[in-house]
């Protein structure tokens, strides 16, 4: 079943309408249109102007992923992109630049579930504007932990006054968003970060740990992703559906919310009625920014303690 849906303007050709994406649910990819439809304020926010990496199930989430980059010859003439240099294999990428809503629905048609921003935004896609702390429970760490965890996020964010807005990451972690003045690239962004989740770790040093290699953590604490801030890392987008069976969201929460959220409960099927209420609880980030020279300071004193960095993954 072939139909067309009528975006702010512009229509979009959705073939396969019918075909079940979510096989656990009986979701379709019409579904997944009017999901995206429906917090459509929230997606585009999330990936306004960012290069963004589109996971696609051109089968459904049970079958294969295809992580594409490149936006495909024949995209029409209203979709927007940015260019992208990887020095290292000497190429370049013309990746999807979300501008309006019609564009993401567009991604949809093209198999798209789960969108995964750059943390830059266009107009100079080498400095970042924001810091991506990822809590990242391993294995056997409960979820009591990454609560606490967030908690002491929360506390060490006041305490340099920054804000910080979280979301589910549609797993079992959570991620927090810091939207940063883009004054330095992805270096230094991600140093900052690294230095941020030391003092974490210093908090609550049996629960967190920071050692990059996963064969080293204790499978019981919880990882604080630092490298997510290293150039071409990315992490699915606010609202974004996850390629998983039950089709859960990673979905912006209140701080109250920490201690009672279940991201099981947080689905393609129920996050439109809890947008239709709250509205986009990260509409404001872009008014509460923040300098991370403090935390530069932080990276400085730690690097001259020898404290050592053994992802070293700089993008």
């Amino acid at each position: 079943m072939d139909t067309e849906v009528e975006v702010g303007g512009r229509s979009v050709r959705i073939s396969n309408a019918d075909r079940v994406y979510f096989p656990a649910t009986g979701a379709t990819k019409l579904d997944l249109v009017e999901y995206y439809l429906a917090v459509g304020p929230g997606i585009v926010n999330a990936l306004r102007e960012r290069p963004c990496m589109l996971h696609r199930f051109p089968k459904g989430v049970s079958e294969t992923k295809v992580h594409q980059k490149r936006v495909p010859a024949g995209a029409p003439p209203w979709l927007e992109t940015v260019r992208l240099h990887f020095p290292r294999y000497g190429q370049h990428a013309d990746e999807l630049c979300v501008t309006e809503l019609a564009q993401v629905i567009w991604a949809v048609q093209m198999s798209t579930v789960e969108f995964h921003p750059w943390n830059s935004r266009r107009a100079d896609t080498e400095q970042p504007d924001e810091w991506r702390i990822d809590l990242d429970p391993m294995p056997k760490c409960p979820p009591a932990r990454v609560r606490q965890v967030a908690h002491v996020v929360h506390e060490v964010l006041d305490e340099i006054g920054a804000t910080g807005w979280p979301k589910t990451s549609g797993g079992k972690g959570l991620h927090i968003y810091v939207r940063i003045a883009p004054d330095f690239g992805f270096k230094d962004v991600r140093r900052a970060a690294l230095a941020f989740a030391r003092e974490v770790e210093r908090r609550v040093p049996t629960e967190v740990t920071t050692t990059w290699w996963r064969k080293d953590r204790d499978p019981a604490a919880l990882f604080v992703d630092y490298n997510q801030n290293a150039r071409d890392h990315t992490i699915a987008a606010a609202y974004s559906v996850r390629g998983v069976a039950n089709a859960t969201v990673s979905t912006p929460i209140t701080w109250d919310e920490i201690d009672s959220v279940e991201a099981g409960d947080l689905t393609m099927a129920t996050v439109p009625s809890r947008f239709a209420e709250l509205g986009d609880l990260h509409a404001g980030i872009d008014d509460a920014v923040f300098h991370i020279d403090g935390l530069l300071e932080w990276a400085a004193r730690d690097e001259r303690e020898g404290a050592p960095d053994e992802g070293g993954d700089e993008g």
